[in-house]
């Protein structure tokens, strides 16, 4: 992945770092702020309304409710669940990694069926991998944004 704001990485100081976070675009805290800002503002409402508008009964019912909820919470181990999503994460990767198409597999199969050692042979061969290549930089360009920005027009394919 091409890295545009890497000047500013060299030159970032302890301080700067927070600016640093913004500016990166696979950022998690980019990715989960929306979610903290509406647990924050949930939990500071029920810590207002438990600390100062419920009743003394009220107030045992909540911390009951609480301790009821926490039993069965537990009865879901973290680590289980972390185990799982990391064997899904994983596992979707590898599958992309996977189906990726590699050139130099068809290659190897070009090259063992079509025949012949004289030029028709030899340019037949050639032309098939540089198909090849154009439709691997085609699918390439369509998903990766670096790609895309190597080749943007088809004028800079052609070229």
């Amino acid at each position: 992945m091409t890295v545009t704001y890497s000047s500013k990485v060299a030159n970032a100081t302890f301080f700067g770092f927070h600016r640093l976070l913004l500016r990166w675009k696979g950022s998690i805290y980019k990715l989960l702020y929306r979610e903290f800002i509406v647990f924050a503002t949930l939990y500071t409402a029920i810590s207002v309304l438990y600390r100062f508008f419920l009743t003394g009964s009220q107030k045992r019912f909540f911390e009951k409710l609480s301790i009821y909820c926490d039993k069965y919470a537990e009865q879901i181990p973290v680590t289980f669940v972390l185990g799982f999503y990391v064997t899904l994460v994983v596992n979707r990767w590898w599958n992309q990694f996977v189906n990726l198409p590699w050139p130099d597999r068809l290659m190897l199969l070009i090259s063992s069926c079509v025949q012949g050692r004289d030029e028709y042979g030899r340019l037949l061969r050639r032309t098939l991998m540089r198909y090849v290549n154009l439709t691997s930089l085609l699918i390439f360009r369509s998903v990766s944004t670096a790609v895309y920005k190597r080749f943007p027009t088809m004028d800079h394919v052609v070229g």
